[in-house]
């Protein structure tokens, strides 16, 4: 059999997980012998449905047998997902619910499902972090991704579930980037409020932006002010080992949640479905762990 041709549509080149996503995907790809095409789509979601579609409906000799992707925007792409299935190319969602899966799978023609987290669990998470952490209550900055984003609502909706009663929340939207992030805390310190507000945490939606946000306080002239800041408890989501996990360990962030690359486990799950005729769930979980465990988190002292 000539080997199995894959697309893997990412959100963007400017993110941790993100990348991660690809390297996981390189190393499945030489694992199970596929040839694998990487494309990035500059957290631009009709740019990643262009990107899809064109290579939907490519020349069948360039056609890949399926697509992996990780949606941008608010939708799961239901119109090139259909359109992928109805050419017989596999379709992957990745880190996102996507209510079409089911109607697809009936159709019988590719292998359809979604590889994901609990997003709403990692946000419980999270607030049991901020919880250890301020354990007396108080207010934390939290920077959260896209508005459209489901995994930015999901983590929102667990922070909610299950943040203490007494812990504020300051809310700021970033992209899923550390520049987005130290832009929109940036444009916060400018306001009147933020030099009223007495910010005992900062909890953002994943690392990237955590570290975007120690940047913008980095900048402030003020040294005593710069330094209570940075002194700062901060926590992000992701926790990959170079990123996430080593800057836990060096003190740049107090706690992160990791939340596995999962494009390896989606490329696996396609060549036991393509190769070797195996059917797969509709939907399969990666399991998220706190970094330190929630019982070795302490307030600073």
């Amino acid at each position: 059999m000539s080997k199995l041709r894959i697309l893997v549509s990412l959100t963007t080149n400017d993110n941790d997980y993100q990348l991660e996503q690809a390297t996981a995907a390189e190393q499945a790809a030489r694992k199970f012998g596929v040839d694998l095409q990487l494309t990035y789509a500059g957290n631009d979601a009709i740019n990643q449905s262009t990107q899809i579609l064109n290579a939907v409906q490519s020349a069948e000799d360039e056609r890949p047998n399926a697509i992996i992707f990780e949606p941008v925007g608010g939708t799961a792409l239901p119109q090139v997902a259909r359109a992928a299935v109805d050419a017989g190319i596999g379709w992957v969602v990745l880190n996102r619910e996507a209510s079409y899966v089911t109607d697809l799978r009936a159709l019988g023609k590719a292998p359809v499902f979604v590889v994901t987290v609990d997003h709403v669990e990692i946000g419980r998470i999270q607030a049991r972090q901020c919880a250890a952490l301020l354990p007396t209550g108080g207010t934390a900055l939290y920077i959260q991704g896209p508005s459209e984003n489901s995994a930015t609502k999901d983590r929102l909706k667990g922070m909610l579930e299950r943040k203490p009663a007494n812990l504020h929340l300051i809310n700021l939207k970033g992209q899923w980037t550390e520049e987005s992030s130290t832009r929109a805390v940036r444009s916060w310190l400018k306001l009147t409020t933020s030099k009223k507000a007495i910010v005992d945490m900062v909890a953002a939606q994943d690392d990237s932006m955590a570290i975007g946000a120690r940047k913008a306080f980095q900048e402030i002239p003020n040294e005593i002010e710069r330094e209570r800041w940075l002194a700062t408890p901060f926590i992000g989501i992701d926790g990959l080992p170079k990123t996430g996990q080593a800057w836990v360990r060096s003190g740049l962030l107090r706690a992160t949640i990791f939340s596995p690359p999962n494009t390896g486990q989606a490329i696996e799950m396609l060549v036991d479905a393509l190769q070797h005729g195996k059917p797969q769930p509709d939907r399969a979980l990666t399991q998220a762990v706190s970094i330190p465990a929630l019982e070795a988190l302490h307030p600073q002292k």
